[in-house]
């Protein structure tokens, strides 16, 4: 039985923000949200998230998860006094307290899952994770036995030269047994030139402890900066890309591209330079993806083929080739085998299969069906200034170059539009629509009107 006690009262005075720092955004999710989905395969009993600044903006940023409990810090005196705020909500709880830190965002759910399994097998009253890196400086030092077992820990300057070479550093990450913390907590002392109440202060009092090492150091990474903001998100990447690397994606300039941790990629899939693939995208193998593109929160099938162009909350199947310079948007859903191309728009709309939108046109709230031809500067006039209307253009016609469709109106199948026509009226199947002026010729108009 664990709860989960997540520290998100601080400011974060050195992001010189007015947004708490636990909610900037590390790819596509703030700081603390990472820390809750690290939680995914503890499934704690109870997890609460400790507010303090910007607590009215922290609970609204963490409506979608019902099971979080808030608890208020109006003073930010240390970790120790954060966790001292629990008290009454856990009264007459015999279980465990794994106690994480809001802007710690790179912990994997498998090391938290190492720490409480070791803390549960080992009957600790409190287990540290730690982590050793190549350059402690600076750092507290955590002194253990070769079984782990806790000694102490010694700040930086005051190590000896031989406790130095110890790279061994605390993460600031517990588990502790919360009926033997609960009666520790009370006991705290603010002895220090902060005047806060620590958190480390309350494993000296405890028995026994031992201490985990983080397999990653990098995943004890602490954010309270923007640089270490841009350090965390160069982290996140490299260990997204290994992972889409690793089952079979081929990235042509990994330093130039940005994939969130929430796209997923079939193998044999090819990303080329300065593409970026953001939220709830999916592409499936054999695409080729860029060079110079954005994809978020779409859907690519099979062996599609986008170039320099940008996709969003959009879907394209399989064979379709998109680009260069189109603009796929709300909604928009391409069918297979489809050519959008140079400089063409489409939003909320619907194309059939084998449908060509080559060059220079607009296509908004329409359904095209199969085997439609666009013409270049095709354009749907949808919005008449109060509301979006749709368009309806059936299988196998054709339209000219320079159409203009005032919607709402729709054109049947194996309809052929002359360029330069402005369609106002529905249009039967099988018919040509010609809707244009009859050209005028006006013989010496120079001569006549040179003044």
């Amino acid at each position: 039985m664990v709860a989960v006690a997540i520290l998100a009262a601080g400011r974060g005075t050195r992001m010189k923000s007015h947004l708490p720092k636990v909610l900037h955004s590390l790819g596509s999710k703030s700081l603390v949200e990472r820390v809750l989905e690290s939680l995914s395969v503890i499934s704690p009993t109870r997890c609460f998230v400790i507010v303090g600044y910007g607590s009215a903006q922290v609970r609204s940023q963490l409506q979608s998860y019902p099971n979080v409990e808030f608890v208020e810090q109006t003073k930010q005196l240390g970790t120790g006094h954060a966790v001292q705020q629990l008290l009454p909500h856990l009264e007459g709880y015999t279980g465990d307290l794994l106690v994480l830190n809001g802007d710690v965002p790179l912990l994997r759910s498998e090391t938290l899952e190492t720490l409480t399994a070791t803390h549960r097998d080992r009957q600790n009253a409190a287990t540290i994770l730690t982590a050793q890196i190549p350059n402690p400086q600076g750092y507290g030092r955590v002194f253990c036995s070769a079984q782990n077992v806790f000694g102490e820990i010694v700040e930086d300057r005051d190590c000896t030269d031989a406790q130095k070479q110890n790279r061994r550093i605390n993460a600031g990450i517990y588990c502790f047994n919360w009926p033997k913390l609960s009666q520790i907590l009370p006991q705290l002392q603010a002895n220090n030139d902060q005047e806060e109440y620590y958190l480390t202060d309350a494993v000296n009092y405890l028995d026994p402890v031992t201490v985990v090492d983080a397999p990653d150091p990098e995943e004890i990474f602490g954010v309270n900066s923007r640089q270490q903001l841009a350090q965390a998100y160069q982290i996140l990447q490299a260990r997204v890309k290994d992972e889409m690397m690793s089952a079979g994606v081929t990235l042509i300039d990994p330093d130039s591209v940005t994939i969130d941790d929430t796209v997923r990629m079939e193998p044999d899939t090819i990303v080329e330079p300065q593409t970026h693939l953001r939220g709830k995208t999916t592409i499936a193998s054999g695409c080729r993806i860029g060079p110079g593109c954005s994809i978020e929160n779409s859907q690519i099938a099979q062996n599609v083929t986008v170039l320099y162009s940008v996709i969003s909350d959009s879907v394209v199947q399989a064979g379709s080739r998109i680009g260069p310079f189109a603009h796929l948007r709300g909604a928009a859903e391409i069918g297979q085998n489809c050519r959008v191309g140079n400089f063409v728009e489409i939003k909320k709309s619907q194309i059939g299969d084998r449908t060509n939108v080559d060059h220079l046109s607009y296509l908004g709230d329409a359904t095209l069906g199969d085997r439609v031809n666009v013409g270049a500067g095709t354009i749907t006039a949808n919005y008449d200034g109060v509301n979006k209307h749709p368009t309806h253009i059936g299988s196998g016609s054709k339209t000219g170059a320079n159409s203009v469709f005032v919607a709402p109106v729709t054109v049947g199948e194996n309809v052929t539009v002359a360029a330069g026509s402005t369609i106002s009226k529905d249009v039967p199947d099988n018919s040509l629509a010609i809707a244009r002026s009859r050209q005028t010729s006006i013989p010496d108009w120079p001569a006549k009107n040179s003044g």
